[in-house]
């Protein structure tokens, strides 16, 4: 073989090589966060838990209607569907992006009659040379190859950003996913809650129109006055008007949870409309460390995708103030029949390259450098942003817990003692030394210290759900790596 057909083969692995590098990639400024040692408001004496614990919190209440919710939720909510869809475009995308790394080669064929007046030609004849211009049938077809080598990179780095942007679809599907529990499950447990407090504040107006009846009787008897039924009728419709207030709240939620799991209220209202009590048992806190958070937390997940993909947007666009080369090759069969004439058929073919070097755009190229380093510098400080916010709500719902579980252990000791000084006062009164006014009191008063109880208790659950959500709750990181 002629030594000169080896030639392009040298020449094409040395562009191969220099296509493999990327002068113009920029640094990721990522690494520029240095998380806590530890949490300031985290309870004391708490083994570490595993990211991993954190997949299906929700189970640790042992509600298994609260289970059923969540999984139609995650079966059904729109948003979720939504970035399900955002995922798979994305990705679809990345396909696009690495696609221009290759050669593309395309199939093509065409063909026509075609008459030309600066086509004449002359032909002898009896009379001399006649005149006419051919008609010409033209028949061609074959394969088509172009590829721009990726001499500097901009492709790869094309490619790398449409990869983050895939990724960041990921997390801000795991992100959509997290808040869905966490709302759901609040929710219902505050729905729970409400229902709980409901049955209180019932059994609360019923003590308080007894209270009026006995003092009407009395009233009759001029053993008390007007003003005494007049104040206790008010107090009556003052507990009555928060029954509605209740109803309303109750109703509001599940027409919420209606939504989040896509179906209609009128069904929800079905399922939760009868009052079920509040879990009797609930998840252990979780005890990650704030770097854990990096890991586990979608939206700082997603925050660290955008750095990625601006970081790589910048070194395409630095890449083109370079050199472009590109290649092309066609090749095929032709035929050509003219009037008169004998037909001509014949394969062909096309080889070429070009190379291209910005000279002058007024501007533009480094405009575009300039507003992608601005990007990037805009997406690392929300990263940084993110992560101080999420730190906040880590602390934030820990502070939440530890309160709520003070103000419930406070009502758990009221309640107690209003327990018991209604059994004392009734206990008198069964023995003649009270009467019947003070024994209502003590059970309204009772009654009144339930409700705040039920009230302090939903906070701890609601409490400790903000606390799963604030870190992540609801997938596993090691997920999204497989």
């Amino acid at each position: 073989m002629n030594r000169r057909h080896w030639l392009p083969i040298p020449i094409m692995a040395a562009l191969l090589n220099l296509s493999a590098c990327t002068p113009t990639r920029v640094d990721n400024p990522m690494n520029l966060i240095t998380p806590p040692k530890d949490w300031h408001h985290a309870p004391d004496a708490q083994t570490r838990s595993n990211p991993a614990d954190l997949k299906e919190w929700w189970k640790g209440f042992q509600d298994p209607k609260l289970n059923a919710l969540l999984s139609q939720a995650l079966a059904n909510n729109h948003d979720l569907r939504s970035a399900i869809a955002r995922v798979r475009e994305a990705k679809a995308m990345t396909t696009v992006a690495d696609s221009m790394l290759y050669p593309s080669i395309d199939l093509y064929s065409g063909g026509g009659r075609e008459k030309k007046i600066d086509r004449i030609i002359g032909v002898p004849s009896d009379q001399g040379i006649r005149l006419f211009t051919p008609t010409a049938d033209i028949i061609s077809g074959g394969l088509s190859a172009r590829w721009e080598i990726d001499l500097f990179g901009t492709r790869q780095l094309e490619a790398e950003a449409a990869a983050a942007q895939a990724e960041g679809a990921e997390q801000a599907l795991h992100a959509a996913q997290v808040g869905l529990l966490a709302q759901v499950a609040t929710h219902y447990l505050e729905l729970r809650g409400i229902q709980k407090r409901t049955a209180i504040l019932r059994k609360n107006i019923a003590i308080q129109q007894e209270r009026l009846r006995v003092l009407k009787v009395f009233n009759r008897t001029g053993l008390t006055n007007q003003w005494d039924i007049a104040r206790q009728e008010s107090l009556v419709n003052t507990t009555a008007g928060a029954l509605p207030t209740l109803k309303s709240a109750g109703s509001n939620l599940i027409h919420r949870l209606a939504v989040l799991l896509g179906e209609p209220p009128e069904k929800m209202q079905i399922r939760l409309a009868h009052a079920e009590p509040l879990p009797t048992n609930s998840p252990d806190i979780p005890r990650l460390l704030p770097s854990d958070l990096l890991e586990q937390r979608p939206d700082l997940r997603l925050a660290q995708t955008e750095v990625a993909t601006m970081a790589a947007r910048l070194g395409a666009a630095r890449a083109d103030l370079l050199p472009k080369l590109v290649l092309s090759a066609s090749g095929g069969f032709g035929a050509l029949a003219s009037s008169g004439f004998s037909s001509i058929a014949e394969s062909v073919y096309t080889l070429g390259s070009g190379l291209t070097a910005p000279i002058f755009n007024a501007g533009r190229i480094q405009a575009h450098i300039t507003a992608a380093d601005a990007r990037l510098d805009q997406v690392a400080a929300n990263y940084e942003k993110t992560f101080l916010l999420a730190l906040e709500d880590v602390e934030n719902a820990y502070v939440a817990h530890v309160s709520s579980l003070e103000r419930r252990n406070r009502m758990t000791e009221a309640e107690t003692a209003a327990e018991e000084a209604y059994r004392l006062v009734n206990g008198l009164y069964q023995h003649g030394a009270s009467d019947y006014l003070s024994v209502l009191d003590a059970q309204r008063t009772k009654l009144a210290v339930a409700d705040e109880r039920a009230k302090a208790e939903t906070e701890v659950y609601v409490a400790l759900v903000s606390i799963y959500r604030a870190f992540g709750g609801g997938w596993v990181a090691e997920v999204s790596h497989q």
